[in-house]
């Protein structure tokens, strides 16, 4: 088995406890369909390229630079050796600067998971202590490190016989639920119609199992690949769905019996209808 690339070599420290850690992708693309694009006259790949904005001529990798815009069309050049000088802990040590319980965890600020390892032999007990202390707490760690030349905001949860290493979108990011929910109405309706719905959830609860999910797009992507290279027309598109809804009471009752399961005893009165 090939040891998986290292992303950060560095430190893992809580407290006056540290111990040598590595972060490793707990990703991949490899199962990806990935597309080149052509040139359609001769079917051929192109390639992109980086041109100047105003005499559209390409410039060459050595001559690339990072700019800051300060004013409108003014910029601030920023040289690589200007932000490998920056002088931050977090570049070789993921300090762990607070706790917080697990499921107070907000999984919207959730983002890009890395399995963190022991470095080598030597560090496999301090980072198994940690490890264990927090599986006994159900708590995760809060940390920041320099990854790929950004800082990110991450958080470090036990994971079996490791930790997993999740970076942290910024609340700067996060557009407010208040926004998007707050027109919102509080609705009026039948407690039957929730109980119906609970029985329609206990019917489909089960474990979570990543094993079982189905990229839809990825397999309709396959299948119109496949088709286009045997000749054949492409598999028809899936309908559009419509809205059902017109009684919500019968509909429910509808997928009760579909389920197999027995309804309440009271019958529902509808409540709701739309279009």
């Amino acid at each position: 088995m090939v040891a998986p690339r290292a992303a950060w070599k560095g430190f893992l420290k809580v407290g006056s406890v540290s111990c040598g850690v590595k972060i490793v992708g707990a990703t991949s693309e490899a199962s990806k369909i990935h597309f080149k694009i052509l040139n359609r006259k001769d079917g051929l790949p192109v390639k992109s390229v980086y041109g100047d904005e105003e005499t559209g001529e390409p410039v060459d990798p050595g001559d690339q630079v990072k700019g800051f815009e300060v004013e409108k069309d003014e910029y601030l050049q920023i040289e690589p050796d200007d932000i490998k000088a920056l002088k931050l802990t977090s570049k070789h040590t993921l300090e762990v600067g607070e706790f917080v319980p697990v499921e107070e965890i907000d999984t919207r600020y959730l983002e890009k998971p890395y399995y963190l390892i022991p470095s080598d032999g030597t560090a496999a007990e301090a980072y198994g202590v940690i490890r264990d202390a927090m599986k006994n707490k159900r708590v995760a760690a809060r940390s920041c490190v320099v990854l790929y030349q950004r800082g990110r905001e991450v958080l470090i949860q036990p994971l079996g016989k490791g930790m997993v290493m999740t970076e942290l979108r910024n609340q700067r990011e996060m557009v407010s639920e208040d926004s998007v929910f707050g027109d919102l109405k509080k609705q009026k309706y039948d407690p039957e119609l929730l109980e119906i719905a609970g029985l329609l959830i206990d019917k489909r609860v089960t474990t979570f199992d990543p094993s079982e999910f189905e990229d839809t797009y990825e397999d309709a992507l396959i299948a119109m690949i496949d088709a286009k290279r045997k000749g054949k027309q492409p598999p028809k598109s899936a309908p559009k769905p419509r809205e059902n809804v017109i009684n919500l009471a019968e509909v429910l009752k509808k997928s009760l019996r579909q389920e197999g399961l027995a309804k309440p005893g009271k019958s529902a009165s509808p409540k709701r209808k739309t279009a």
